[in-house]
């Protein structure tokens, strides 16, 4: 039987280069060789008071972009968090044996008062509960985070050891961290230091729905310097940052052009990001016609929603029926 693996998608936020050369190529790999349930956060994002205009667009984006990055809903299961009735009800029975002073103590927590100090909601402080709800209710195993998210995995093994030993049961297995075997490729941004992501601004990533157009100009943008003074010149942040994104989308014979370039003191960066631009125009040209085509095609998105809803509720279902009898709870 495939191990189980459970992972959860932000419903905000359009995905860029940084996404898919980081956990989604290895999403890709992963649905392949495990049981993986993917699920769009969609209650996570209610700490934030989203807009309500935005908020089913904001999910149907999100599908749209991973599905177009090739997630197989028929293989994978594909899912909004929402649909799934069974996972509020795990976060309540959760939160009846979490404890205010753990929870008070994450450094998510600490980290979102701070700011938000005029929104410090229930939610934000039983975030940690409602990630365990999401992982435990279909007794996954293997959990890919990043390092920000590791304390909220041990909470969450913390959460379901103590269901175990109070309820005399071994319904919860302990969920780990999961880095695919491999180092997660890291993407710099065009801004000359850091990750890309939107965080740090619209103009610093490539998201993979961007027009031709808008990827030239970002691109042409990119933080650069006046060039080296001297042969074989250790490059400095911003120019490492423009090489490692041409290694990403280019070929290796581009590559080495402009490297030779660089080392013999011959380059011309208004030449290279020209060249970087185009790269990852072509690179980008697939997903952006297959998110088009997909934001186009109602039926099929409702059939891959219900379809995910269908197959999550299935697993679901089966551990809160374990977790209530193993409670008590029984209908008259």
């Amino acid at each position: 039987m495939k191990e189980i693996v459970v992972s959860g998608i932000r419903s905000t936020g359009n995905l860029h280069l940084g996404n898919y050369f980081g956990a989604m190529k290895n999403f890709l790999k992963m649905q392949h060789e495990y049981h993986c349930f993917f699920f769009i956060a969609d209650y996570h994002s209610l700490t934030t008071h989203p807009v309500p205009t935005d908020y089913h667009s904001n999910v149907k984006q999100v599908l749209i972009e991973y599905l177009a990055c090739g997630l197989d809903p028929e293989i994978a299961t594909l899912y909004v968090q929402s649909d799934i009735p069974e996972i509020p009800e795990l976060y309540l029975l959760l939160n009846m044996n979490a404890y205010v002073g753990e929870l008070e103590r994450t450094t998510s927590f600490k980290e979102k008062i701070r700011k938000q100090p005029d929104n410090v909601n229930a939610g934000l402080l039983t975030y940690p509960t409602l990630m365990a709800a999401d992982i435990l209710i279909h007794r996954a195993v293997k959990v890919p985070v990043g390092k920000d998210q590791e304390q909220h995995l041990e909470m969450s093994r913390t959460f379901g050891n103590r269901f175990n030993r109070m309820y005399k049961t071994e319904l919860f297995p302990e969920p780990y961290a999961f880095n695919f075997g491999t180092a997660l490729v890291k993407i710099p941004g065009l801004d000359g230091s850091g990750k890309m992501g939107k965080s740090e601004g619209e103009g610093n990533a490539i998201f993979l729905g961007d027009t031709a157009d808008a990827i030239r100009k970002k691109v042409m943008r990119a933080v650069t310097d006046s060039g080296p003074t001297q042969p074989n010149q250790e490059k400095p942040e911003a120019i490492r940052n423009i090489f490692l994104l041409m290694e990403a989308v280019s070929t290796k014979e581009t590559l080495a052009f402009f490297e030779d370039k660089y080392q013999s003191m011959s380059i011309r960066y208004g030449d290279m990001k020209k060249q970087l631009a185009e790269d990852m125009v072509a690179f980008t040209a697939p997903f952006r016609e297959k998110i088009l085509a997909l934001s186009g095609d109602e039926e099929y998105i409702r059939k891959v929603v219900k379809l995910g809803a269908d197959k999550a509720r299935a697993s679901a279902s089966e551990t809160l029926k374990l977790a209530r009898q193993a409670i008590g709870i029984r209908h008259f």
